[in-house]
């Protein structure tokens, strides 16, 4: 048996002191990691030559900031601890190369901090979650969680609107069985429609909620440049702009899960290219297309929806010329973007987006047969 992981989102509704302990803790959280991570660009730039010394060196601690600032000792311990443990996991990502040196979070950042169960701290019950330091705050919780799940730890978020989240990681052991490959499927990129299917040649016909709303949100955004910045007004036409912000990208996610959900429920194995999207939102400037779609956002859901399954998610090298290739006799041609229709002198004629799907699922074939 193997242990799984599974988060699960709910809204939290705090009382007026609970939201302000909340408040608190994110700014503490906040302090923390930059006056540790202010310590270690100090150390960082004194021996950044020397890489032995920079390894033995000891950084300072969330508790060694209490003794001197006594009003982190309000919040909870644990949220401060996670502070530390991600500017670890930053700082050493930087010394692998994976990523750039750490960045100073300001309030402009996401809200957020993350606890840890220890000792029966974090429960839920009767319509309530408690939590350490904040006891019970009231919870919708829209589906449950099943008993042979174990609570590991909760990330609470505030959005730009005041709408306050918890996000609850749970562990259970299952043992996944890798499903044997029957139904395959291959997903092409689509700049207006998301993707279209191999199988019907038919586009998934995102509603491209971005555009749909894009009169109404430059609307509020411009009265919301006319006020005075700090003002009650701008504060209202703020989060009057955040709520448009955040129905988007829900209904955006909404959308991606239930066709994900479809896409993995029908099929074992799924083929998709292995898109670059912004490189691609900027070399072809299409970034308002791009980030409407929520392509990066749709593979994860399928990534972790089919592992869920023991299916397979397979991605081709994003330099394949699925779009130039015949799905018919295999020969190539050039395919400018203005030209929506593949014509071959073998005589098929058919979408070019039907035609890359066609050219992806068999090269995913190809590739699954040959590992």
């Amino acid at each position: 048996m193997a242990k799984q992981h599974k988060a699960y989102k709910f809204r939290l509704y705090p009382t007026d002191e609970q939201a302000l302990l909340m408040g608190k803790t994110f700014g503490c959280v906040r302090f923390v990691y930059n006056q540790m991570l202010a310590k270690r660009t100090a150390t960082y730039e004194k021996f950044k030559d020397d890489k032995e010394v920079l390894k033995k060196v000891k950084h300072p601690t969330p508790a060694t900031y209490k003794k001197e600032f006594e009003w982190l000792k309000e919040v909870d311990s644990l949220a401060l601890a996670n502070a530390q443990l991600n500017l670890d996991k930053a700082y050493k990502a930087f010394f692998k190369g994976n990523s750039k040196f750490p960045k100073f979070k300001s309030k402009r950042h996401k809200q957020s901090y993350k606890t840890n169960v220890v000792n029966g701290n974090i429960e839920l019950a009767d319509g309530h979650i408690k939590l350490p330091k904040l006891k019970k705050v009231k919870i919708k919780q829209h589906r449950q969680i099943p008993f042979e799940q174990t609570i590991k730890s909760c990330t609470i978020t505030i959005t730009a609107s005041g709408k306050y989240y918890i996000s609850i990681l749970t562990e259970y052991e299952k043992e996944i069985q890798i499903k044997d490959i029957e139904t395959v499927v291959g997903l092409d990129f689509a700049m207006n429609g998301l993707f279209v299917d191999s199988e019907t040649g038919k586009k998934a016909n995102y509603p491209r909620f971005y555009r749909q709303m894009l009169d109404t949100l430059a609307s509020e955004q411009r009265k919301l440049s006319r006020k005075k910045k700090g003002s009650s007004n701008w504060t209202k036409q703020r989060i009057r702009v955040a709520k448009i912000q955040e129905k988007i990208a829900n209904q955006r996610m909404n959308f991606l899960h239930h066709k994900s959900k479809e896409l993995v429920s029908n099929f074992d194995a799924i083929i998709i290219e292995d898109l670059d999207m912004k490189g691609m939102s900027q070399a072809l400037k299409f970034g308002k297309s791009v980030a409407d779609n929520g392509w990066g956002m749709f593979t994860s859901f399928l990534q972790y929806k089919l592992k869920e399954q023991g299916k397979q998610l397979i991605k081709i090298d994003k330099w394949f010329p699925s779009t130039k290739t015949c799905s018919s006799c295999g020969s190539t041609q050039p395919m400018p973007m203005n030209v929506r229709t593949y014509t071959c002198s073998c005589g098929y004629i058919g979408d070019r987006d039907h035609n890359s799907a066609i050219n992806i699922k068999r090269e995913g074939i190809r590739l699954l047969a040959s590992a």
